[in-house]
């Protein structure tokens, strides 16, 4: 991370990419809002400056990256729609460099350090008018984008799934609170990677989480600073990690992933199959009184 140089994070970013060129990479995931340091640790007005349309330089640089090295890239922006709507939207640049898709992000936290409601309206996007969560087409096959916070609800999961999603991909950026001690990080670390492990189990499908590694400062309120806790992991159907990170390193995960395995863990594992789709009306309320 090179943190408060947009340019500097590109630059790194193009190294990374040559490096990966070579090995002859398809899909490259990157970690959520990479392109700045994680802004949303304080509600400060001067952020929004940073915001920029979905063809404005970063997208256009990624696109290039794609176009240049034959790969697909999956990247999140600080979108600005209008003026006054913000966004926290993922971007998918296919091989081409063409935009093959974006989704915006639909559960929008608001906790201490991760103020995304003060900068981010929750997406509407509708792709070829389908509401709410539809994956994206590529080059490679249908991919199930989600961001972040998205991944505590396997509801999203489920409904990319069901609208033929064959990899769920989750850009994160998530960490640790200073003031919780050793043991209870580590229950939210297990706690992060089980939902996630899960939503690939209950689905049949690979998981792609790329999260963000490393201390960053908040310089409005520098006792409260986040320490990012990485673990990136490529995860299979049957929720068995193929690859990870550790909690203190950047690092690029390189994984070969067999779309044909979905079909045949759901042949053996058919929950698709046993929904009682007649019995979850009640799944649209808040809650059941």
């Amino acid at each position: 991370k090179h943190r408060g140089s947009i340019h500097a994070n590109l630059e790194y970013l193009v190294q990374q990419m040559k490096q990966l060129n070579s090995k002859q990479i398809d899909l490259v995931v990157l970690q959520e809002l990479q392109a700045n340091a994680y802004f949303c640790q304080s509600e400060f007005n001067a952020n929004f400056r940073l915001a920029e349309s979905l063809d404005g330089p970063t997208v256009s640089a990624l696109s290039e990256i794609a176009k240049q090295h034959q790969m697909i890239i999956v990247s999140t922006v600080f979108e600005k729609r209008t003026a006054g709507i913000y966004h926290n939207t993922a971007v998918v640049l296919d091989k081409d460099g063409s935009l093959a898709g974006y989704y915006r992000k639909m559960h929008i936290p608001d906790d201490p350090g991760y103020y995304e409601k003060y900068y981010f309206t929750p997406g509407d996007h509708q792709p070829e008018n389908h509401k709410g969560f539809y994956p994206i087409d590529t080059s490679i096959g249908k991919l199930g984008v989600l961001i972040c916070w998205d991944q505590w609800y396997p509801e999203a999961a489920r409904l990319m799934a069901l609208a033929g999603a064959e990899i769920l991909i989750y850009p994160s950026a998530i960490g640790w609170d200073s003031n919780d001690n050793s043991q209870e990080q580590q229950r939210q670390l297990q706690a992060w990677q089980l939902i996630q492990r899960s939503h690939a189990v209950a689905n049949g499908l690979h998981v792609i989480v790329s999260n963000r590694v490393g201390l960053e400062c908040n310089g409005e309120h520098p006792n409260h600073n986040i320490d990012f806790w990485g673990h990136s992991f490529i995860a299979g159907p049957q929720g068995e990690i193929l690859q990870a990170s550790n909690g203190t390193e950047e690092c690029n995960l390189v994984s070969e992933i067999d779309l044909r395995k979905t079909e045949q863990i759901r042949q053996t594992w058919p929950y698709l199959r046993d929904r009682r789709v007649d019995a979850y009306e009640h799944l649209k309320q808040r809650f059941i009184d």
